[in-house]
């Protein structure tokens, strides 16, 4: 079956969307036919994948609030098989336009109802928040990839997350299951690195992926020009991992949903 997977975490910098641009970029590269939905006002999914973001006229916004349907809004990227929904900053007003609203924690999944057949994953880059649109990202969703970054306290900071897709579970998405917790950033010279990726382990079990995400320059430096690191620079080890996580999603055993 066709999934839908929000990349979630309301804890800024842990390479939520460096995961989202390249996690995609390889899956599609595999093959797959992949939507990315940026939804995070600051559009660095959009601007890492070589889309002037100031240029958006009509985007995730503008499907939020139903002025324009989802197909209008998606482009192309340089990878074959790999599809944005472009944000701009117009999403900064989305949470205040919509609170009024009737059923606003569904306009996303609304939208991306009629189109989930015409892709292998839709995959949804959440804000590095808890409000509304995050809302919106967890209810459209069958899964959730959450990445966690390997430092101090990072499993405490995810204790409000896990209890906001209990909640979004319970009342508005009874499908919707972690699918993975990826590690990121890290740090093998360091202790630290080895006791989180421990704690993960032992309190997320099977749910955290083999693949860890290194701490690398490159990985930084590919959004400023607009390129996933597949296209940047694939030899190095960031790249080889993020491609090393493509195969160990479509190789698991996924959940009904």
């Amino acid at each position: 079956m066709n999934e839908i997977i929000a990349v979630c975490n309301q804890k800024g910098g842990v390479g939520k969307t460096t995961t989202a641009i390249n996690l995609t970029t390889y899956l599609a590269m595999a093959g797959k036919k992949i939507l990315l939905v940026d939804i995070d006002p600051q559009a660095n999914a959009t601007s890492g994948l070589g889309i002037d973001k100031t240029s958006v006229e009509e985007g995730t916004y503008q499907v939020l609030l139903e002025e324009v349907r989802l197909e209008k809004i998606v482009r192309p990227t340089e990878v074959s098989g790999l599809f944005i929904a472009p944000s701009n900053q117009d999403l900064m007003g989305a949470e205040v336009e919509l609170v009024a609203e009737l059923g606003r924690e569904g306009r996303l999944k609304k939208a991306l109802l009629p189109f989930v057949d015409q892709y292998d994953f839709i995959f949804i880059d959440s804000p590095p928040s808890l409000g509304l649109l995050t809302v919106n990202a967890l209810v459209a969703a069958h899964s959730i990839l959450i990445p966690m970054q390997c430092e101090y306290f990072a499993l405490e900071g995810l204790s409000q997350l896990m209890q906001t897709i209990q909640l979004v579970h319970d009342r508005l998405n009874s499908s919707l299951h972690l699918r993975g917790v990826l590690l990121t950033m890290a740090d093998f010279r360091t202790n630290l690195t080895e006791e989180v990726i421990r704690e993960a382990r032992d309190y997320f079990k099977e749910k955290v992926y083999q693949t860890v995400i290194p701490r690398s320059i490159r990985l930084s430096e590919a959004p400023g020009f607009g390129k996933p690191i597949a296209l940047y620079d694939k030899s190095c080890p960031g790249a080889q991992k993020y491609e090393e996580l493509s195969r160990e999603i479509l190789a698991m055993k996924v959940e009904a949903v």
